[in-house]
């Protein structure tokens, strides 16, 4: 019985082809479109996760406060106030596992006949550590050579590609500021960071180097930044308030006056982005699924004029010894094939439309398995729960009436 329910359900799409396939046109294109847009969201998601992950966990990063003058004042970062002693405090801190100090400053490198502006960063070994950053070949600088103030570089990959055409570049000797560097390891591709700055494009340097070579001799001493990783996030709030106390007893603050310096906990401005763009995904996914609610209104609407049109075929089967329940699941696997056939439809070209996006090298696009399954399960549902309606009411005509029905 079932099966000869479906062939004539199938039979009947087929005998109106065109209403049928605008009846599925909004289930195409609501299914297309969820998957198009999960795919972005879940893309966007990955890129801030990936941002996220290259930055390290479980960090802070301590800046120097705000400075005033004649009445202007500068927002954090302004003031030169951090130095090596606040640093190396710090490190002697419960709970800290890594600290790295840091000085940066754009400058043109050179090697040979070709020449690359980017970022030069001076700081220690820890570095690396706290920001999980391997090297690709070479060796990290170590304390000795941080003491002695070597002359030696790791460098990034965008400087590999800009400056030595792709090659090693290990024991070759970059200039800094007309100072000679030796590259003795190159660092494993992070991409972008969350503000967008590539962080390929760098060269690490030792501290001490970077004072005494790089800087002026006004600001030698100074740092821009102080890098602190806990040994795990239960330990965040310890390590922080350790930070502030400190800190305040070197700079000598009294009760009454505010921080000289700022402390960010990048874990917790991290979580914010991570939930922003989930909360993202979520909102283009809900927005796409409007267009299903769409496709399942067409479907009731064809499906009530399918009755109309069909009332004496009602009317005969019923006579014949159909009963309501026959008549009820008749008309609900014509709305659930009809469905089912958009969706498929749908997801095909919504997968097709999410690789199209992702070919333009613009967006990362992730096509998931689980968000067609969710997709096609909730247009299939949406299918059903709208075909119900119009069979529902093809079930409770009576026969008399519906063989009279012209």
């Amino acid at each position: 019985m079932f099966g000869f329910m479906l062939r004539e359900a199938i039979s009947a799409m087929f005998a109106n082809r065109l209403r049928s396939f605008l009846t599925m046109l909004g289930m195409i294109i609501g299914v297309a479109a969820v998957i198009l847009m999960l795919a972005i969201g879940a893309g966007v998601q990955q890129q801030v996760n990936n941002a996220i992950a290259s930055m390290g966990s479980n960090l802070f990063i301590v800046m120097p406060g705000a400075t005033s003058a004649n009445g202007v004042r500068t927002g954090y970062g302004g003031a030169v106030n951090l130095t090596l002693g606040d640093a190396n405090a710090i490190k002697e801190l419960s709970g800290v596992k890594y600290m790295a100090p840091l000085v940066q400053m754009n400058s043109q490198v050179i090697y040979g006949t070709n020449n690359w502006s980017t970022q030069v960063i001076g700081t220690n070994a820890d570095y690396l550590g706290l920001r999980d950053w391997a090297l690709t070949e070479g060796y990290v600088f170590d304390d000795a050579e941080m003491r002695s103030g070597a002359q030696v570089a790791l460098v990034g990959q965008q400087i590999v590609e800009n400056l030595f055409g792709g090659e090693s570049p290990l024991g070759e000797t970059i200039r800094i500021r007309n100072q000679p560097f030796q590259v003795i390891g190159v660092l494993t591709s992070k991409g972008q960071s969350l503000d967008g700055r590539d962080q390929d494009d760098t060269i690490i340097v030792p501290l001490t180097t970077s004072q005494r070579r790089l800087q002026g001799s006004r600001f030698r001493d100074m740092l821009r930044m102080i890098m602190v990783q806990a040994e795990n996030e239960a330990a965040m709030p310890r390590v922080e308030a350790g930070m502030r106390q400190i800190l305040r007893e070197r700079h000598r603050l009294i009760e009454d006056q505010e921080d000289d310096f700022t402390v960010q906990n990048l874990t917790a401005l991290a979580n914010t982005a991570a939930e922003t763009t989930a909360v993202m995904k979520l909102m283009l996914g809900a927005i796409a699924s409007i267009s299903l609610v769409v496709g399942g209104i067409g479907i009731m609407n064809i499906m009530l004029v399918s009755v109309t049109e069909r009332t004496r075929e009602i009317g005969i089967r019923m006579a014949i010894g159909a009963r309501p329940a026959d008549i009820r699941l008749q008309f609900l696997l014509e709305a659930v094939i009809i469905s089912v056939a958009g969706c498929l439809i749908g997801v095909l070209i919504g997968v097709a439309g999410a690789f199209a996006v992702a070919s333009t090298g613009k967006l990362l696009v992730l096509v998931t398995l689980s968000s067609m399954l969710l997709a096609f399960a909730v247009a299939s549902g949406i299918g059903i729960f709208f075909g119900f309606y119009p069979a529902n009411k093809a079930a409770k005509l009576k026969p008399i009436e519906a063989l009279r029905y012209q």
